[in-house]
């Protein structure tokens, strides 16, 4: 079983899939930190040198060389923004929303050098951004979690919902 779980940057996804891996037996890989290893540059030097558009099209290879391990991934906030690889996840697993509102989700990252997009569109951009993306991660997931709770809440409420899918 690979699990997919997506949301807005701070959510909580890595956090959560750690212990969401933990707790089912499977393998945790965050999708970041296995672009960074491959491409053996940071985030925002990707960013920078390459461009977004390019930094998407890596996360969408990666996460099809990673449906196939039997994992919790936790996906950039920006992964299931592109419908193929948004398709692929969800043929090849189960794709969570891990739905917080935006406070939250700032909080958390507003003072986060290691992503390119705080640093580029402030607190208004942002915004913008959550509520650009939020119908599409809903759009894009067979599952939608309240992860605005404590994060081994987070893992019940999601286990709980899995089972519900599969059986």
């Amino acid at each position: 079983m690979t699990i997919f779980l997506c949301g807005f940057m701070g959510c909580g996804k890595s956090t959560i899939g750690k212990l969401l891996a933990k707790a089912m037996g499977l393998l945790y890989i965050d999708s970041d930190e296995y672009i960074v290893e491959q491409e053996k540059m940071t985030i925002p030097q990707i960013f920078e040198k390459y461009g977004e558009p390019v930094f998407r099209q890596k996360e969408a290879q990666a996460l099809k060389l990673l449906c196939e391990k039997n994992a919790v991934i936790s996906c950039g906030g920006g992964a299931m923004l592109n419908p193929e690889t948004a398709e692929y996840a969800n043929k090849n697993g189960i794709v969570v929303f891990a739905d917080v509102p935006f406070e939250v989700c700032y909080e958390r990252i507003k003072y986060d050098s290691n992503r390119p997009l705080v640093a580029e569109k402030g607190e208004q951009g942002l915004l913008e951004l959550y509520n650009q993306r939020y119908p599409i991660y809903e759009k894009h997931s067979k599952i939608k979690v309240d992860c605005n709770n404590s994060p081994l809440k987070c893992v019940e409420l999601i286990k709980s919902e899995i089972h519900t899918l599969v059986h």
